[in-house]
């Protein structure tokens, strides 16, 4: 099992004011689960990729509809569902029990005549106001920035905001670091990412979300993100749909041999099946959060299947 964190284990950033300390402290473990691990669903991705991965060849029927979504996230076991404002606004009202992390900045994969650039949609005060009025479980805020990109300068002073006033009004800030653009060679350099990751801790991020290296002896290269990092806990991206085995060995190597802090899963969730998107939730929950393993996470995905 992993270890139970207490209010007195968790380091609050100094820029956390002391009026929201509590609330600070309360959203980190209701997002940890008391653990210092995070499971995120991610549904960010209607922007980000539009389409392409919700309709067409392997994707499961009910995938084409938002909806889809929300019901994963309202019956698997998560930390939190992070999306847009907007589709929580369209959605939400059905929705209450969810815990969600607002993705502040998103962009399409259309643009390719430059480097990549992605500026708020909202700002953490609008989130803010839209969680006081809709009495809706948000978490905290999600940002990304694209280390490499000739615009990471704009990227970097607003995210740096982003995470400032997010912390003034006591909520997580998540930072999804990507590094792209025209001089970056290989995107999942190991070497590279870890500096991604050290970007985010540089920001102030309470959490970042970063690529998993493609490379031999990937889980141990990766210890240098981590460390990297620092007090800054380190997430890794799912990816494109694979083999629930592969998937799921994957996820027990980042944090039992990485020495991540957990996941930020999409695709490999959601273009399944309802039932079985569920399952997978509870798969990778059960790694994440109640420190099983692999065997045990196949047997919650599968059940008497296999």
């Amino acid at each position: 099992m992993v270890k139970k964190l207490r209010k007195k284990d968790i380091r609050v950033p100094l820029t956390v004011p002391e009026s929201v300390k509590k609330e600070y402290i309360s959203n980190y473990l209701e997002l940890t689960k008391k653990t210092g691990n995070v499971m995120i669903f991610a549904g960010d991705q209607k922007i980000e990729h539009m389409n392409d991965d919700f309709f067409g060849e392997g994707i499961a029927k009910e995938d084409a509809s938002p909806e889809h979504l929300f019901n994963i996230a309202s019956k698997g076991k998560i930390c939190a569902f992070a999306t847009q404002l907007g589709l929580i606004a369209r959605y939400g009202m059905d929705y209450k029990k969810v815990p969600y992390i607002v993705k502040i900045n998103s962009k399409t994969h259309l643009v390719k005549s430059r480097d990549p650039i992605s500026k708020a949609l909202v700002t953490v005060r609008d989130v803010v106001n839209f969680k006081e009025n809709s009495g809706l479980n948000i978490l905290g805020v999600g940002y990304t920035i694209y280390p490499g990109s000739e615009y990471e300068h704009i990227m970097f002073e607003e995210a740096s905001k982003v995470i400032l006033e997010a912390h003034r009004h006591g909520l997580i800030a998540i930072i999804w670091s990507y590094p792209r653009g025209k001089n970056v060679k290989d995107e999942k350099d190991p070497h590279l990412i870890a500096g991604a990751a050290g970007i985010a801790c540089c920001l102030g991020a309470d959490f970042v979300k970063v690529n998993y290296p493609h490379c031999e002896n990937a889980a141990e290269r990766f210890k240098e993100a981590v460390l990297a990092a620092g007090r800054t806990g380190v997430l890794c991206a799912g990816g494109k749909s694979v083999d629930p085995e592969i998937f799921l060995k994957r996820i027990w190597e980042q944090i039992n041999i990485s020495g991540a802090r957990g996941n930020a899963t999409g695709r490999n969730i959601h273009q399944k099946p309802l039932d079985q998107a569920v399952r997978m939730c509870n798969a990778i929950y059960a790694i994440t959060i109640e420190g099983k393993s692999v065997e045990e996470a196949l047997k919650i995905y599968y059940g008497d299947k296999k």
